[in-house]
Formats: structure tokens, sequence, C-alpha cells
């Protein structure tokens, strides 16, 4: 009786797991987008007490960068483990050092990467093969796969053939296209692929493995006249490797029966004109042959999928012998090169064979790009012109060097009677999340077959999201974005105004909209473009408010679970009965970690699903007028740039619009140019209850409530309320207003918690309100009429005496792309108010680099002089380094211009005003202030004696913008600090420059997903650390005051403004390093208290007061005065609320259901390290130090 098949619906990243859990012993493992799930998933096993071949666990451990992790790999290869890890990007090239080394020594570990682009002229977390092309020369055989099911099927290969051959391997598939879509695979049992394993070649390890009971040396140095032919010696293994892979992918297509080769033909026979490629774009191709085969064309494609060691065998033996030509498709590119590498590794194996085709290359998909089957089509209709391009590229277009080939209108060459559905979501709003459990419902209860894949922005939670959602009755190889939906939802009723979420849905498809309308006020509000679709194309129209359902509920902003029951019931694509079963079961799933009632209120979600309406479609609407068209007074560079990318249409932008920035420099302040209008509720200002306190602006994470002082003429002008402004004497009797930007708000609510508000009748009445975005949109004009007309005033007033001034200096940080609610952004946006117009800022990689810098939107803005602060990114791990070397830069341009200055207050024939004012710049170019005034007074005077020709003065013109003091910065999370680039924080501070370097302390990795960090708590649940974490959090902050000359300072803005101001105002101020940790509370921390993310602030104070996290500052200005440094700042804690502290967010509460018997051991453990850390601060602020030896 045959074996029956098991199927599951998962993502290739889960695939891939799945083997490398079989064949591993241990994990050693860094994370890193998109390859983290894989390790997540490794270790979740692991805590779960999964078994793998061996019978055993795997042992996990993750390391502090993936060097770290690719050094412990190889010395647990070394010691007789099979050891795996998995990685992409930048991760993978931080390993290639050691990867020659365990492929030089002949040790059997595969590493699984998620193929991700490497960053170049700017950052892109996406899908291509620019990593994996890095190490096609470290000795590494490299295994490629194109679908879900081929990673699930062809994973176990590589590591069958690694031990067997004694060759490490890369086992590689698309990043996101791959590692993220999710697909209904048949799965490979444990006990199919034993049988498989080379028991004798796996002894044979384990004997070469050290050990002092038969000790041998490894790692040996070796001179010229050995090492050569020493190298040479491991030929015959790479020899031997195609032979062994072919055998077990021969073995392993009978388990599974479908076939595999190192290079699988798929299309005609007699194909005339093929292509070669690998990885997921193979699948688009498919579709592109059956469509072209069935016109009877002769078209084919060699999907290749051992990449190394090259066989040429193999690769001559798979092509049609009527092959005439061939394009070879590379996804990636090597400036400079003459071919990519597939390409010249296809070219070279056809050299000088007989009647050998003609052979031209082409680039596609950088960096995700999609690549579907009409543009797989546009290669073969390139491959029959007489002569065709070679050098191409696929899917866009260029209009500078012309290398792409034209685009053809998109053609729907998918599978028959697919379903196909979108789904428009806000991030964090629970859509991606939904839409996976829907995929899993309709695979793993129906005989379907179902995809899903997931595209974002690059906002952090409250971003642009599409789901793609594919079901059918027949495999699905559609690797590419849904172009003509059947259905599409959208869960966010701005975005009729911004995206175009009716593209390509078919006559008589369907749509679903979230919204707050009813009626005919929706029909009044519909755009006019939307109405006509409907119309023209027969579209059946549903609407429900699941934002107002959801409030009633309890779940806040989270409409997903209500969305996603509407849809199965408008759709039936399986009974609704069945779907209501399976939700609330995946509901339990998913939620029971977060309490019952989280559970209970979803369940209620699923019921009121069905309360959605049907929209009448009026056959009139199709005769409506377009809309007219929104014109803009703004920058050429947001109409033809920014605005269609954040339309979601910068696929259309040509080469050409990139003239000029093709290094990737962006122009700052374009953030203000969105106006996304995406909060459910905004703040409403209630003046009679105003203390102008300004707390709301100091903790708003996006700079969207602002104080501004209007003088008479401006307030002439003002429609909205103002009230008198009390203090300072430098502004009274002017007018003062908190204004909202309702359009850039993202309604977390923490302005309206943090509010002091006024007593009345003995009961506080705040000064703010959270209200409905709609019916506020006359605080738009409110918001541009400040913005354009009202002039800041911190020219007059001391901007960093306390709090409340500190928020009248204008943020030169704003509408980041960061989650609502975010903990970080504060910090960032004070330190922009205080220090903006002379700001340098080197960013680590992550969470920080993200919201400060993701094409097109930039946060960081400039000044009415057109100053503001200056920032990059360089890597996850250098970002110390990266900002040393600007001040090194800094400090030698600034010491070439003293020595100018010094040679022309010398020279007699130098104006004797110059002199003065070179002698001012000289004596005070530490300070702001000091430089900053001679150097107003030196530019003119250096500009016209540049036009007159004198050659020092045109030195001078092109060095002065280094005259005013500059303030270093140096931004960056825990994962950073902590772990990747402690080395790199630990060598800048201990060089004594002055740098500043502020830590945004989330206490996890929060851009990857919540990994652990060793700034993670003992006792917290996070990625990694999945029954919580066993060891206390490093004190990074007392670490560094060892050194002595270095300000430090730890604060928390929520439980203290007036500390953090301080602290940052002291740090800058220092002449020498200092060091910030600023404590954040984060999206992945799960707060449960009622307000969420909204109460961040609180968060923060409630951290504090139960000793969670203290505050404290160590000034060694403090110790030349014969004073103790270290000041302890916050108050005692109390110690009782402790455990409710950590109970008030998941990360812990999810310890205490999961693990109840170990949670109570472990939280005790936390308070008890909290007590420790608070007596050694104590212990620190008691100490004398009046009394010198």
């Amino acid at each position: 009786m045959a074996k029956e098949k098991k199927f599951m619906t998962c993502d290739g990243n889960e695939a891939a797991a799945h083997i490398a859990y079989m064949f591993s012993e241990v994990a050693a493992i860094y994370p890193i987008t998109p390859s983290s799930p894989m390790a997540e998933h490794v270790d979740e096993w692991a805590c779960k007490n999964r078994k793998n071949l061996f019978g055993d666990t795997v042992a996990v451990q993750e390391m502090q960068s993936e060097g770290g992790a690719a050094g412990a790999v190889h010395g647990s290869l070394q010691a007789g483990a099979l050891t795996t890890t998995f990685t992409a990007s930048q991760g993978l090239l931080l390993m290639i050092p050691n990867m020659y080394k365990i492929a030089g020594e002949l040790l059997p570990t595969v590493f699984h990467v998620s193929a991700r682009t490497l960053a170049t002229h700017s950052l892109c977390i996406f899908g291509d093969h620019s990593d994996v092309m890095a190490c096609r020369q470290t000795g590494f055989a490299m295994l490629c796969e194109g679908s879900v099911q081929e990673v699930m099927d062809l994973s176990a290969v590589a590591h069958l053939a690694a031990i067997k051959g004694r060759v490490p391997f890369i086992n590689f598939f698309d990043g996101f296209r791959t590692s993220h879509e999710y697909q209904k695979i048949e799965v490979m049992d444990q006990e199919d692929l034993r049988p498989l394993l080379d028991t004798k070649a796996l002894s044979e390890f384990r004997s070469r493995a050290l050990t002092p009971e038969h000790p041998e040396a490894k790692g040996m140095a070796e001179n010229p006249e050995t090492f050569f032919a020493h190298r040479e010696s491991c030929n015959p293994y790479y020899d031997a490797i195609p032979e062994i892979v072919e055998q077990y992918m021969a073995e392993v297509s009978k388990i599974c029966g479908r076939e595999y080769k190192l290079f699988s033909y798929y299309g005609a026979e007699d194909a005339d004109r093929i292509i070669i490629l690998m990885g997921s774009a193979s699948e688009a191709a498919r579709e592109a042959i059956d469509y072209l085969t069935s016109k009877g064309e002769k078209v084919g494609m060699v999907s290749v999928h051992l990449y190394r060691p090259f066989s040429v065998k193999h690769l001559l033996a798979a092509v049609p012998k009527t092959v005439k030509k061939i394009a070879v498709l590379d996804r990636t590119k090597e400036p400079g090169a003459s071919g990519e590498p597939l390409y010249l590794d296809v070219k070279d194996a056809f050299y000088g064979t007989e009647n050998a085709p003609i052979i031209v290359g082409g680039r596609y998909g950088l960096g995700s790009s999609d690549t579907t089957p009409t543009m797989i089509k546009s290669v073969y209709d390139n491959l029959n012109l007489p002569e065709p391009k070679n050098h191409f590229t696929l899917g866009i277009v260029d209009d500078v060097t012309y290398t792409s080939l034209p685009l053809e209108k998109e053609m729907a060459l998918g599978g028959e009677g697919i379903f196909e559905a979108k789904f428009f979501g806000l991030g964090a709003d629970g859509t991606v999340g939904a839409n996976k459990n829907s995929v899993k419902i309709i695979g793993d209860n129906t005989d379907k077959y179902c995809q899903a894949y997931f595209s974002y922005d690059s906002k952090k939670s409250g971003g642009f999201t599409c789901s793609h959602l594919r079901f059918g009755d027949t495999p699905i190889r559609s690797t590419y974005q849904i172009k003509t939906p059947n259905f599409v939802a959208c869960h966010v009723q701005a975005y009729l105004h911004m995206y175009d979420v009716l593209r390509g849905l078919r006559d008589g498809g369907t749509f679903l909209l979230n919204t707050i309308w009813d009626g005919e006020e929706l029909v009044r509000n519909l755009p006019n473009n939307i109405k006509k679709y409907f119309a023209e194309h027969n579209i059946n129209v549903y609407y429900i408010n699941a934002t107002k359902i959801a409030q009633e509920i309890g779940l806040g902003n989270r409409t997903n679970t209500i969305l996603q029951s509407a849809f199965f019931r408008i759709t039936e694509v399986i009974p609704v009965d069945l779907a209501i079963e399976q939700m609330k079961k995946f509901i339990e799933k998913s939620y029971g970690k977060k309490g019952q009632d989280v559970v209970n209120m979803n369940y209620s979600a699923v019921d009121r699903g069905g309360e959605y309406k049907t929209l009448a479609v009026d056959s009139a609407w199709a005769q409506l007028p377009a809309d007219e068209e929104v014109k803009r007074d703004e920058p050429e560079f947001i109409s033809k740039i920014v605005r269609p990318i954040n339309a979601q249409n910068g696929d259309l932008l040509p080469v050409s619009a990139y003239k000029g920035i093709e290094d990737g420099a962006w122009q700052q302040g374009t953030a203000a140019y969105e106006k996304r209008g995406v909060a459910t509720f905004v703040p409403v200002w209630k003046p009679d209850f105003c203390s102008q306190c300004n707390k709301c602006a100091f903790v708003c994470p996006h700079s969207a409530i602002r104080p501004f002082v209007m003088d008479e003429t401006e307030k002439a002008g003002f429609a909205g309320d103002t009230i008198e402004i009390k203090a300072p004497a430098a502004i009274k009797g002017m007018q003062f207003r908190i204004q909202v930007d309702v359009m850039d708000c993202l309604g977390c609510g923490n302005c309206v918690d943090v509010c002091l508000g006024k007593k009345v009748d003995g009961q506080v009445v705040k000064a703010l309100e959270m209200v409905p975005l709609e019916g506020q949109e006359s605080e738009d004009a409110n918001w541009s009429y400040c913005i354009d007309n009202v002039t800041s005033k911190q020219d007059m007033l001391d901007c960093t005496s306390n709090p409340r001034m500190s928020q009248f200096a204008t943020p030169l940080f704003e509408f980041s792309g960061a989650c609502s609610g975010c903990g970080e952004t504060p910090y960032v946006k004070l330190v922009s108010q205080l220090f903006g117009d002379r700001e340098m800022v080197a960013n680590a990689t992550g969470c920080s680099s993200i919201y400060s810098g993701s094409i097109p939107s930039t946060p960081y803005t400039t000044n009415a002089k057109g100053q503001g602060p200056a920032w990059a990114n360089s890597l996850f791990e250098d970002f110390c380094e990266f900002g040393l070397g600007m001040v090194l830069a800094n400090k030698k341009m600034r010491a070439r211009i003293t020595d100018l200055f010094t040679a022309a207050i010398a020279d007699s024939n130098t104006p004797a005003e110059y002199k003065v004012a070179a002698q001012e710049w000289i004596d005070g170019k530490e300070s702001y202030e000091a430089s900053k005034a001679a150097a107003e007074k030196l530019i003119p005077m250096i500009k016209e004696g540049a036009k007159k020709g004198c050659s020092t003065c045109q030195q001078l013109d092109e060095l002065s913008h280094y005259l005013t003091k500059r303030s270093q910065w140096i931004i960056g999370g825990d994962g950073a600090s902590y772990d990747i680039g402690y080395g790199g924080l630990d060598h800048v501070i201990a060089s004594g420059e002055d740098v500043n370097i502020l830590v945004l302390d989330t206490e996890v990795y929060s851009n990857t997903g919540g990994q652990s960090s060793k700034s993670t708590p003992l006792g917290a649940i996070a990625q990694f650390a999945a029954q919580g974490k066993r060891i206390r959090k490093k004190d990074l902050g007392l670490m560094q005051t060892t050194y002595g000359y270095i300000y430090v300072a730890q604060v928390a803005m929520g439980a203290d403004n007036a500390q953090t101001l301080k602290a940052i105002r002291e740090a800058e101020a220092y002449p020498g390093p200092s060091l910030i940790i600023a404590y954040a509370p984060c999206i992945n921390h799960g707060l449960k208290r009622k307000g969420g993310m909204g109460r961040s602030q609180h968060e923060e104070e409630l951290a504090v007061e139960c000793g969670y996290w203290h505050l404290w500052r160590y000034n060694p200005l403090l110790a030349d005065e014969g004073k103790n440094p270290f000041t302890l700042d916050s108050k005692a804690p109390n110690w009782e609320n402790f455990r409710d502290f950590l109970l008030g967010e998941v990360r812990y509460l999810s310890v205490q259901k999961a693990f109840p018997k170990e949670a109570d051991e472990l939280f005790s453990q936390a308070e008890k390290m909290a007590k420790l850390r608070y007596q050694t601060y104590v212990r620190k602020s008691q100490e004398d130090w009046s009394e010198q030896i």
C-alpha cells in the first residue's frame, strides 16, 4: 500500500528549517532578515523537544554576529557535531573568512541562505543573488532551489552530499520571494530520508573530531614550498560532488515523485531558444514556456540547481541539441565585469563545442524586482531577433545606457482556475497575520493548492502592506505579485486616494472596503475613478465598518480578524462554517499566550465579520468625469520621484529618474509631503485646560503635535484658537497654540496620556482628547498655516534650559516611518531639536536606520536657513567606527583650516579685520557658539577674497562648511551596541574623541523580529529565547564608566523628562566621548496595559518606579572637581510592583502561560538581578571622591 502523502502550508524558511533540523546537532545563529525565521523555527522545535535523525534535540546558540556564528560553526564541526547556520546578505559576507577555512578543512556543514541583496548605493533587504555570488570562490558547493516545494525536497540533498562528500554546502533560495512565500507543499518525512544517510561517512567525520584521546593539530601555518601542492590535493573531493548530488537527487525523486537533476530542463524537446537561470524566476518561466509552446513556439529553460561545483558535462547534457540561441539570466550585478557569473560560466561551458549556440546574458530581479511570465516572454522575443541584445536588463526602463528589453503589457499567464486575492493593509493592523492564517486554513483543510506572498514598504508598523493570495485545484507556480485579482480588500479607506487599489481587478470581481462611511455618505466620499471602475467592470462591492467593530470589541486598531471573517463569508472559497471553526482554532494558537481576554475578543471579531453591507453600483457611474487633479506647490523632486514611489509606482520610474543621485544620496525633508492620514483617532486641543507644559510635543514619536508661538501679525491670519503665552519674558504677550498635524499623526495617544491638564472641581481635565480623524480635516489647514507662516521663536529662547522650553525648538526629525507610539523616536527628535543645525549622524542598520532613511521618505529635515542633520548609514556592525571616521575627517579638515588661518594671520598683507576674526575662530573653534559667531564674520570675507583670486581664500571657501563646530552623534539599537557592534563601540569610546553615542535600548532586535540580545533581561521571551532568557542583562553603561573619561547616562524619557534632557545636554557638552542608553518600549514587548503603545511613555515611568530600569549619570568632569562623578537620579524603587510590571508585557506574560513552572523562578531571578544592579548603583553614588591619593 502506497504511503499517504503528508501536506503542510508553510513558507520557504520553514521548509528549509524542517530539513535542517533533521540533520543538525548544533546550530550557531545570528538574526538577519530574511533568514531569521529558519533559526527561530529550529529554536522553537528544540524547546518543544522535537527529535532529529539522531534522536536528540538541536542545541541552538545565538552569537554576537554572523562572523561569530561562523566561528562557532567551525569550532563545533571540528569537535565532531553536525552543525548548521542560517544567514543572508551582509551576514553571509561576514562569514566568508571562516567559509574558506571550513571548506579547506573539508568539514560537512550546510549554510542555509535566503539570498538577499547586498547594500550598495542603498540598503535593500529584499532578494537577489549578490550575496551568494560573492561566496562562489570560497570552496563551498552551492545548491539552489526555486520554490517552497523545491526547498523541502532538495535541502536534504545538500546535507546528505556534504556528509558523504566532505564538501560544505550553501543551500540557497530567493529571499522573500521563496523564503516568505507560503505554499501548500508535500512534506519530506524524516524516516524516508534516514536510509539515505551515509552512516560510514558520518562515522568517519566523528572519528576526525578533535579530541585529547587522539590529538591532532588543525589550522596550521604553511610555507610557500608546500602550500600550492597541498591546496591542490582537495581536487578529488570536488570532482566527486556532482555525481554524489546527482545520486541523492535521484533518491529524493523516488521518494517524492518529482524529478530533480543538477540542471533541470523544461520545455519543448526540440527547442531552438532557451533560457538558463536559477531561483524562483524559473517558476514564472514555466508559465511563459507553457503559453509559448501552446502557440507552437519552440522554447525551453534550464533551471540550475547545483551551481558549484559547476558541471559542464551535466549542463551540456541538459540542453537540447536543437538549441540555436541561449539567454542566461543572472539575479545579480557585477559592475565592470564582462558579464555576470552564470552567464560567464555558461559561455565557458560551450566554448569550443561544435555548433555552439549564440549566448547572451541579462540581469533581472535585483532587490526582489518582480519578474513575470510576460517579462520572460520578452527574453524569448529578444532571442528571436537576428542579433539578440546582449547584457540586457529585464523589467525596468533603462533610458540612460539602453540595456533594457521593451516592457510589454502584462498578460495573465498563470494556471487556469486560480483564484487571486489582494489585501491592502496597514502595518501591525494584523492583515498580514490574518492572511497567513487564511492560507493555512484553506491549505490544511481542503484539497486546494494555495500560495501567499506579502509586500511591504519600508515603514515599521503603520506602513503599507499588500497580501497576495492564490488558491486553485492545481499546483501554483506564479512566483510574482498578483496583477489581475478576482478579489480586492482595502482595509484602510485612506488608501482609496493614495494607491490604485483596483488596478487589474477582473470584470465581475469583488471589492471589500473597510470604511467608517455608510450608504449615501460612502457614495459621496468615493473618488470618481473608483466608482467609474466599479461600473465599467461590473464589480461586486461590499463594505464594513471594521474599525468601529474593533473599538467596540476592545481590539483597538486590530481589524484583521473581522475582515478575515468577512472575506471567507463573501467569497465562500471554503464552506463558511468550516472557515469560522478553523479561524477560532488559529485564534487560540496565535493569541493564547496573550491571555484569554484577547482570545475572546477575537472570537467576537469572527462572529461580527458578517456585518458587511452591499453597495449598489449605479451604471451611470461609468460616465463620471475623472477626479480633479490635485495641484501642489512643491519641488519637482517630490512630484516626479517621491510621490510615484509613495504611490507604489516606483517600478515605473526609468533609470534617468536617478540622474544626479546615482550614489544613493537623497534630499532631506521628504517625509513632510506624505500626509497619509492613516490614523483612526487623532488628538484635539482644548485650550481652556492647557497648562502650556509642552509635554505632549516632548513625547510625540512623530513630531505631529507642536507648540507654536505667534506674534500679532501671525495671529491675525490664523483661524484657530490661541491663548496668551505664560512665559518666558522674551515672548510675553504673544499667543500660544498646540497644533496637531492630523494627516501625519499615527494616533498613538501618548500625548493625551502625558497631558497634565487642569483641575476642575477637584478632577483633572486634560487639554487633549482623542477623537475620530473624520471631522478634523480643518486642522490640516491650521497646521499648514503654522508651518508656512509662523516663524520659530527658538532664537529668542534658551531651548536647552528645561523640557518645556526645548519644545519651542523646531524638530528637525519629523514624520518618520516608526511604529505608532515608538519609544525610540522621541529621543532622536529631541537631539535634533537641541543640536540639529550642526548635527552629524552615523546610524547603525536597524529600526532606527529604516525609519530614518528609507527611500523615498527622509524624516530628517532642515531649518529656515537650510541647515539640518546630515545623516548616513553604513552597516549594522560598524556604526561606531563609521561615526569615528566622520570625526576624523572633520578634525583633519579643521586642522587644515587652522593652518591656513595661522598663515594668514602671519601674513602682513592680510586685512586686520580678517586677522581678528580668524584668531577668534582659532581660539573658539571647539565651542559651537564661538565658532559659529566667528564663521559668520569670516565667510563673507573668504568669499570676497576667493572672487578676487586669493588661493588661500579659495581653499577656505571650499572648507567653510567645517567652520562651525559639529555635533557628532552615533545612533544604534541594543543589538548593534551590546552585540555585533560592541567591539567598535568600545574602541571608539576608548579613542577619547568627541563623539556622542545614543543607544536606543528596546532589549531585543526590534528590526529583525524581536530576537534576544545581550540587553534582553533574564526571564523575557524573545526569538532565540523561546523559554525565557536564562542569562542576566549586560550592564553596558556601568562597564563603560570603568574607563573614567567617558560621560555615561541611563535615561527613560517617560520617567523623567528633565533628567533625559539634562543627560543629553551634558553628554553633548562634554569634551570627549559620551554614551547615553535610552530605554525604549517596543511593539515587540506586547504592552498589555490598556492603550498599548499609546502608553509607551507611561511604561517607561512604570519601569523606573518598580526598579526594572534605573536613571543615572556618570560625569568625569565632577571627578576633576573632587566630586563623585556618579549620580543616581531615580528614586528608591517600589519592588512590590516589579512582578506586576513584568506581567504587563507579553514578552514576560507568555513565559508564565507557556512554562508556568519555570516562570516563577525566572521572574524571581529577574527581580533579584534588578536589585543587584540597583545596589551597585547605590554603592557607586555613595563613593567619596574628595580625597586624592
